[in-house]
């Protein structure tokens, strides 16, 4: 290898040559892989110099290895060339095969470029075949080693031992070499990704059991009730796994919880308000059974947790025990919709429910009757109808229809659901049945209060307040109005029923009341109202009240009071 003209190479070079290329492909990383290739060039193809420059991701080409010489070695390693000047370089000189070779008479232009570059002292050639100081030798190493690929570095070599320009055999050696080295700084390359993904993958994994253990702790050990259920598919919402918080809170073991989906466990009154809960960032206020057949008032609040990247989807529930704060509002409202002493419904209570069952249309008004006979006519043609009897029996249903549906301008429409309050007219027991309004005032209390005090007065309104709502059926209301004035509303009675059940409110209340030992007597006299559309809360309360103080004036004073 030291001339071209040998007719055969040594077989020592050939072992040397070998031994370089095993070299390669057994270095156990990229930097030791690039450090062996530099080293070969050295000691396989007797150059006194070489470098290994390699592609950066930005496209720069940086000095991985360099052999021959310590000096500039530490002069030039680790420093980077633009991709435009390799490629200034990679574009001249001469064309050997695959090597590129760029004469001192020529690359002198290259002095001043950014590429890190040595330079070597000796005497000028004395022949054609000497190598000069300034002379440039490069070979191109691509991706697997072929052509044409993508450039992945470039080994500069300088001086060979000789101090001749590389022959035929020379060139081809350094080619072959070249070529291997490429692939084996790929295949470096290749396992070197290859260990940072396994690195990086393993990374990965522990932190997600990292992630996976924290997630069960904090979901086992948490203070209140999660649950995990399934989302999508046929079990939509089935539980499949909650915590001991949850099974505490529902009186549940796990076992019997992963048989249940919340829709099974909700409040009937509730289903509507889980169903409306969206299941991404969800949250409602709802009422769950427990195991012993009681509800518990609970917040639930939703999300949607991912198993993988692509894999099904769960849902994650909070459940939060909110009965304690429940329970409060409930008797907050309690307070401020019934009276502290008896627990009636309070005036504005009372007010409330009267005004739901009322709107602003009278049962047959005028107006309602004229706007269906004037329909009426013009579906016919006109008032000239042959068939009056079926003329009047559409005018009744449009009547009908316009009494239930339309309401005056600026009034709230009425709802398909409102059925009209009607009331026996003049008092007659016609059949009619409406809501009674029994307004009633207690006889003789204020000399209870005058001469036994408040004390007393309060124990005989609480016992009045529990006889009244005795004697009334479940769905009546029995509300105290202020002072000792009481009123019923009961629906679905004719004029002779509201009678009766005045007297026996009356005559409920009359027995003696002990308080402290001692019997008081309480009379009461009761104004009997009709509650019918058209009219307002205010009005109907004032009418009863009206009629109880004529009811009061009519009975004589001695049968009034009664204590």
């Amino acid at each position: 290898m030291d001339t071209e003209s040998e007719p055969y190479v040594r077989l020592a070079t050939l072992r040397q040559l070998h031994q370089v290329m095993a070299d390669m492909n057994t270095a156990r990383s990229l930097a030791d892989t690039v450090q062996t290739v530099a080293n070969g060039v050295v000691t396989g193809l007797n150059y006194e110099l070489a470098a290994v420059n390699l592609v950066r991701p930005d496209g720069d080409l940086v000095v991985a290895a360099f052999a021959g010489n310590a000096d500039a070695e530490a002069m030039i390693t680790g420093r980077v060339g633009s991709r435009a000047a390799w490629d200034r370089r990679l574009g001249m000189g001469e064309r050997w095969g695959s090597l590129i070779f760029i004469p001192h008479n020529e690359g002198w232009v290259l002095d001043e470029d950014d590429v890190p570059q040595w330079y070597t002292d000796g005497p000028e050639p004395r022949f054609e075949d000497e190598w000069h100081p300034a002379d440039r030798l490069l070979a191109p190493l691509y991706a697997n080693g072929g052509l044409p690929g993508e450039l992945i570095g470039v080994l500069s070599v300088d001086r060979p031992r000789n101090g001749r320009l590389p022959g035929a055999w020379g060139r081809e050696a350094l080619q072959m070499y070249a070529f291997q080295a490429a692939i084996a700084i790929s295949n470096a390359r290749l396992r070197a990704n290859m260990q940072r993904a396994l690195v990086r993958l393993e990374r990965e994994q522990q932190a997600l059991r990292a992630s996976e253990e924290s997630f069960r702790q904090a979901f086992e050990y948490a203070p209140s009730g999660m649950a995990i259920a399934e989302m999508g598919g046929d079990q939509h919402g089935r539980i499949l796994r909650t915590n001991d918080a949850l099974c505490r809170l529902l009186g549940r073991p796990a076992a019997a919880m992963r048989r249940y989906s919340f829709s099974d466990l909700v409040h009937p009154e509730d289903i509507g308000t889980l169903l409306r809960t969206s299941a991404e960032g969800g949250r409602a206020e709802l009422r769950l059974a427990r195991r012993d057949g009681t509800y518990l008032w609970v917040s639930l609040r939703n999300s949607v947790v991912a198993d993988a990247a692509d894999g099904p989807r769960f849902l994650l529930t909070h459940v939060e025990d909110i009965e304690e704060r429940k329970r409060r509002e409930l008797q907050l409202a309690h307070r401020a919709s019934h009276d502290a002493l008896t627990g009636l419904p309070n005036a504005a209570e009372l007010r409330s429910r009267l005004s739901s069952r009322l709107c602003r249309r009278p049962q047959g008004s005028a107006s309602s009757r004229a706007a269906a006979g004037e329909s009426v006519d013009a579906a016919y043609g006109g008032p000239g109808v042959q068939d009056f009897d079926q003329a009047e029996a559409l005018a009744e249903r449009a009547a009908r229809a316009a009494e239930r549906f339309e309401t005056p301008a600026g009034e709230p429409v009425v709802g398909y659901d409102h059925v009209h309050v009607v009331a026996p007219e003049g008092g007659r027991d016609d059949g009619t049945k409406g809501l009674a309004v029994l307004f009633c005032d207690l006889d003789g209390f204020k000399s209870i209060n005058d001469r036994f005090g408040h004390h007393t007065g309060d124990a005989v309104l609480i016992e009045v307040a529990r006889r009244l709502t005795s004697g009334v059926r479940d769905g009546d209301t029995v509300a105290r109005l202020g002072g000792d004035e009481f009123v019923v509303l009961a629906d679905g009675l004719g004029s002779a029923d509201a009678q009766d059940l005045a007297v026996r409110l009356r005559n409920a209340i009359i027995p003696p009341i002990r308080v402290d030992g001692r019997g008081v007597r309480v009379g009461a006299s009761f104004g009997i109202g009709w509650a019918r559309c058209g009219m307002t809360a205010e009005e109907v309360l004032k009418s009863a009240d009206q009629l109880m103080y004529v009811e009061k004036r009519a009975r004589a004073k001695q049968q009034r009071r009664a204590g």
